[in-house]
């Protein structure tokens, strides 16, 4: 299995190692529930290197990304700001999700995800011919999250010369320092930022963080909190034969310039055109249980499908993600060991800045 730079880390601090896509991850360090309470409540950090980092750079990066992705580069022109889009495939279903970053018109960086990198890296080649645009995966960078409300604070106490950069960083921008880059970002709901920096430079500055009340978390954890954050997940809620239309993701889909040919546009407006028939929703179990992934949701009108399911620890109940028949509302019934169990439709998310939303 693969291993992060920071594979060493996480055995001295107990991290309960699991396979996880091929890589050598830590599920918990002890206590799920714990670094759960601790991003909601303080700082938690995350080794997220495994994670892939992609630079486009060259003349016509600009215009190749405004073919290979569902969302308008072109709206972004302050360097360091984010852009969260989908990456399409001919038909319109999801390739990944990601994040792409604006350096200039001639250099942007990307960051999917890592159980599609080389996916992701062969269907970006392969659209890339005919443009002057160089795709560089960054795979000697590490990267680490640092959630919660106290996260930036702690950062700054834990690595010298950030606070002077990204002192004033708004949500969804980056700065670099160094060779360090650093976004305020995150997957959890909460603030915090994702650093992505040399691997050499992990382990050392992972150390910096534990010495200023950082405390490691898990992919667990990491779940819980997304879920929570009412975050969508590749692999659950979209893959390459579901579209973002479907996915409760149309507003990463900017199709403003009629002349912006991007792959996937043609199947996305015909699938506009006859409206989509499913979406994605929150629920909310009324009574006790969990609720688990896959388990059949039936809606006032029709039969959906838990595409993600956990036990919130902030809000004391089951939540769960769900793919049903676009317009349901109300109340569902969630098929559980041969029960049907009550549970609310809601929109998510469920908890943000911590927060409880529904």
């Amino acid at each position: 299995m693969k291993q992060t730079p920071l594979y060493q880390a996480h055995l001295d601090a107990n991290g309960k190692m699991v396979d996880f896509g091929g890589w050598e991850m830590p599920l918990n360090y002890g206590s799920q529930l714990e670094e759960h309470n601790q991003v909601r409540n303080d700082a938690g950090m995350f080794d997220v290197s495994h994670m892939t980092v992609v630079d486009f750079k060259g003349a016509e990066a600009k215009q190749f990304l405004r073919v290979l992705i569902a969302n308008d580069v072109d709206k972004l022109k302050i360097s360091g700001k984010a852009l969260y889009s989908c990456m399409l495939n001919e038909t319109g279903g999801v390739v990944d999700d990601l994040i792409v970053y604006y350096q200039d018109d001639t250099d942007y960086r990307m960051v999917i995800n890592a159980g599609t990198t080389e996916k992701d890296i062969a269907w970006i080649n392969a659209q890339a011919e005919g443009f002057d645009v160089r795709v560089e995966p960054k795979f000697d960078l590490a990267m680490i999250a640092v959630q919660g409300p106290n996260a930036r604070e702690k950062v700054y106490q834990a690595m010298a010369g950030v606070e002077e950069i990204c002192g004033e960083l708004k949500p969804f921008n980056a700065a670099s320092v160094g060779k360090l880059f650093v976004a305020r970002t995150g997957y959890t709901g909460e603030d915090g930022f994702e650093i992505m920096l040399p691997e050499k430079a992990a382990e050392f500055t992972w150390k910096m963080l534990l010495e200023a009340g950082v405390k490691p978390c898990g992919l667990g954890a990491r779940d819980t909190l997304r879920l929570e954050a009412g975050m969508s997940l590749y692999g659950s809620e979209m893959n390459d034969e579901v579209s973002p239309l479907e996915a409760a993701l149309t507003w990463t889909v900017d199709l403003t310039d009629e002349n912006r040919a991007f792959v996937g546009r043609e199947a996305l407006e015909t699938l506009k055109a006859k409206g989509a028939k499913k979406t994605i929703v929150g629920l909310v179990l009324e009574g006790k249980g969990v609720i688990r992934d896959h388990q059949k949701v039936t809606t006032n009108i029709g039969d959906g499908e838990v595409t993600s399911g956990t036990f919130s620890p902030t809000m004391g109940k089951a939540i769960a993600l769900a793919s049903v028949p676009k317009g349901s509302e109300g109340l569902c019934e969630i098929e559980m060991r041969n029960k049907q169990v009550s549970a609310k439709i809601v929109k998510p998310p469920f908890v943000r800045n911590g927060k409880i939303r529904v």
